[in-house]
């Protein structure tokens, strides 16, 4: 079978050619319908039937992981129960591109008499879904890709188009930011990747950190420390309570075994790594992964912004929650 291989980059640069043609589309009709978007108080409900349908799916998907509350809704179950899905303060984005089909039809009429606010994503401002929308935004006729010109392809293209505009438009304006986006992908490998030190590491503000003086000997900085939970490392702070250097259980260790309990009498000051590696609260955890491989260290001090410690992260909780690979 030889598969005519012109043709199919004909498709690509012809569906491409179609979105390009959207932006006059972005005009005051799609200003309101994202400010309704934006201040809905309910759920955004997306439905639409066949291939429009599926395109309404991830239309709410992307809408429900960027900060705005979002399902679909089938127009056929709209009657067999789940118009109970809707609510009087809602928002309904309706995709069709004819805009007459019988189960959009019939749905429009069950939305207006709940008061629901509809948005339509539709090729025909003249349809019965035109006309009964409080919001229209049309991306006009085109011609589909399919050889027989029947198949919806460039028309559900251009739909997911205008819809992810609407979707990371709103987002935007709620100046959603790289913590709430892992908030609501928190199994996701990209997700993971953006997981900042603070949501990693094993302590958490407020807790007691395993911190000494520097002036501290080694007994009292075990004393300090005897009670913090779980811990490999120790953060030496100067009379500021600046991180000054880091103590580690390899350190302690080595010393032991080369001056026995002498090592009691020792200054932290005295037997700490100065100037260690340290990180912000606010970097990426695979950025303090990368610390960890370079350097071939397992615990880092996490400092705020005036160089205090306010946690400490260790190796194993990066690899816990997987944010290599």
């Amino acid at each position: 079978m030889k598969f005519d291989l012109d043709y199919a980059r004909q498709v690509i640069v012809g569906e491409a050619d179609a979105i390009a043609s959207m932006t006059p589309v972005v005009d005051r009709a799609f200003e309101r319908a994202a400010e309704m978007i934006y201040q809905c108080p309910g759920s955004v409900t997306v439905s639409g039937i066949g291939k429009a349908g599926i395109i309404g799916r991830k239309i709410s998907a992307t809408l429900a992981s960027t900060g705005t509350p979002s399902h679909f809704l089938h127009p056929a179950e709209a009657v067999h129960g789940d118009l109970g899905r809707l609510r009087a303060n809602d928002v309904m984005v309706v995709l069709s591109y004819g805009g007459e089909t019988d189960e959009i039809v019939r749905l429009i009429n069950l939305v207006k008499r709940l008061d629901v606010r509809l948005i339509a994503i539709t090729g025909n401002r003249d349809s019965s879904l035109s006309k009964y929308s409080d919001v229209t935004l049309c991306i006009g006729k085109m011609p589909e890709a399919c050889p027989l010109g029947v198949a919806p392809s460039v028309s559900t293209t251009c739909m997911l188009a205008l819809g992810d505009a609407l979707a990371l438009t709103v987002m935007k304006a709620r100046n959603f930011s790289v913590e709430d986006y892992v908030r609501f992908h928190p199994g996701g490998s990209l997700g993971a990747r953006l997981m900042t030190v603070e949501q990693s590491m094993m302590f958490q503000p407020g807790e007691k950190l395993p911190i000494a003086q520097v002036g501290d000997t080694v007994g009292e900085l075990l004393q300090r420390t005897g009670d913090v939970k779980r811990h490999g490392a120790v953060m030496v702070v100067d009379g500021a309570g600046r991180l000054a250097g880091i103590v580690t259980d390899a350190d302690l260790r080595r010393l032991m075994t080369a001056k026995g309990p002498k090592v009691f009498d020792l200054k932290a000051g005295q037997i700490m790594t100065a100037d260690c590696k340290r990180i912000r609260a606010d970097a990426l955890a695979t950025e303090a992964m990368a610390i960890f491989h370079k350097f071939r260290i397992d615990e880092l001090p996490v400092v705020d912004e005036d160089d205090r410690p306010v946690g400490l992260i260790d190796v194993q909780d990066i690899v816990m929650i997987k944010v290599v690979g």
